[in-house]
């Protein structure tokens, strides 16, 4: 595999053709605090200039003080648009670096403007969106810093001086000339910290690429499970539209065949079959309206279901499992002992359990001992169906009594087993469609819980 060129590698990690950009998550408050940054560091640059000249560094310096407390704010008030207009302000603070420090090389000297230089560079590193031109911009000031740092220690003979006056350069006291150490030294410390500035920049910027690129990820995968969660819904609730048409309808059915029947035998004779043959015409004709209807309503859903994946044949037309089916579910080998107990008031009150509460309570053990299966270390169940004629007297929806069912094991959670949730969300959906209860979570003493109850309707009605 051939190496990248140095120029690609330098590209690829000051992000020239990353598409992302960079800019604060409260763009309005981050200027805000960039132009209380950028004038609070005016003020401490006019304040470090006075103390310069207080402590006598241009004492023979003929200019007015006017002048220079003008040209030190003049540095350091670009900052307030250092966020906005990172590179716009980096050529203003440096084109002041080059052309001030030619003419009065101790203004940008002083620690205020240093630290305005180190802040500029980090800032427009860090926070420019066009990747390409802060390289250019970056690069033409760091020519314009080294250029006049080149240009000082040509011409300036203040080190010079420095080293005579401490007789360094007749007794010097290491290896390196003492001249030819403080330039060193000088060039090292530069290049150290404007050097420093971008690869700070840089990382910062990383950083915040990092950042942005994880949160895009926890909302695509968000998004994704809700996406699936309204799968799971529509699919439950095709399903459940379907086994709530095979039992209304088989019911509907009857009636229609009982009215037509009725009809036919009342329109054989008597003084009443005359009155009594519109009634039921009118029962027969709403019954095969309302399975002719509901046929085509799930029909649609069935195929809408075909349409997001799933499927939209017929199924199996054989009858719907129910209360009595339990038993069988509960005792078949599937590398777990369950034990099943069946508790009903009066004795046999389980047979009047109707069609659609006794499907519910089936799906929800099975889902439950899936799960159990699946997920849990547990080795054992038990499923416990409750059927009670008695009224509820705290709660009004159970006035007929109720029929639960409750699976509940011993055993903890499988370490990297854990599911998508989907088959409880199918649960909660089938309780609110009866309008019943549910209580699904671990217990305190150890093991996991599934317990729905569903309201019986109140004999007579």
């Amino acid at each position: 595999m051939p190496r990248p060129r140095p120029t690609a590698v330098i590209a690829e990690w000051f992000g020239v053709d990353d598409d992302f950009e960079r800019v604060p998550a409260d763009p309005r408050a981050a200027y805000r605090r960039d132009v209380w940054l950028g004038l609070t560091l005016t003020v401490l640059a006019v304040a470090g200039m006075e103390l310069s000249r207080s402590a006598g560094y241009f004492y023979d310096d003929t200019r007015p003080a006017w002048l220079l407390y003008v040209l030190s704010a003049a540095g350091a008030l670009p900052l307030v648009a250092r966020r906005r207009y990172p590179l716009l302000v980096l050529a203003l603070v440096y084109s002041h670096f080059l052309l001030v420090g030619l003419t009065v090389p101790a203004v940008p000297m002083t620690q205020v403007l240093q630290v305005v230089y180190f802040m500029t560079l980090y800032t427009a590193v860090a926070w420019a969106r066009d990747r390409r031109a802060m390289i250019i911009v970056v690069a033409a000031s760091l020519a314009a810093m080294f250029g006049w740092l080149f240009w000082q220690t040509a011409i300036s003979s203040a080190l010079q001086h420095y080293a005579e006056n401490e007789g360094l350069l007749d007794d010097p006291p290491g290896a390196i000339a003492a001249l030819d150490a403080m330039i060193a030294q000088t060039w090292l410390t530069n290049v150290a910290y404007f050097f420093g500035a971008i690869a700070l920049g840089q990382v910062t910027w990383h950083a915040a690429r990092r950042r942005a690129q994880l949160t895009a990820q926890a909302a695509t995968i968000e998004r994704q499970a809700t996406e699936l969660g309204r799968r799971a819904v529509v699919t439950e609730r095709l399903r459940i539209a379907r086994e709530l048409h095979d039992v209304v309808a088989h019911h509907v059915s009857v009636i229609g065949i009982q009215a037509a029947a009725a009809r036919r035998l009342l329109a054989k004779g008597g003084d009443a079959a005359p009155d009594a043959q519109g009634p039921l015409a009118t029962i027969e004709t709403a019954s095969r309206d309302a399975v002719e209807q509901m046929r085509g309503l799930v029909g649609t859903l069935r195929d809408i279901g075909a349409d997001d994946g799933g499927t939209a044949d017929g199924g199996d037309r054989s009858p719907e499992p129910g209360v009595a089916d339990i038993e069988r579910l509960a005792g078949a080998d599937g590398g777990l002992d369950v034990t099943y107990t069946l508790v009903a008031e009066p004795t046999g009150a389980e047979a009047a359990v109707p069609g659609p509460v006794g499907l519910s309570l089936f799906r929800t053990a099975q889902e439950a001992l899936a799960n159990v299966r699946k997920h849990s270390t547990a080795r054992a169940a038990s499923v416990t169906v409750r059927v009670d004629r008695r009224p509820v007297d705290d709660d009004a929806r159970f006035r007929g009594g109720y029929a639960e069912v409750e699976v509940i094991d011993e055993g903890r959670a499988r370490p990297g087993s854990s599911g998508s949730g989907l088959g409880l969300v199918g649960i909660r959906e089938r309780v609110a469609t009866h309008h019943g209860v549910a209580e699904i979570g671990p217990r305190v003493t150890g093991g996991y819980r599934v317990r729905v109850r569903l309201p019986l309707p109140v004999e007579g009605s």
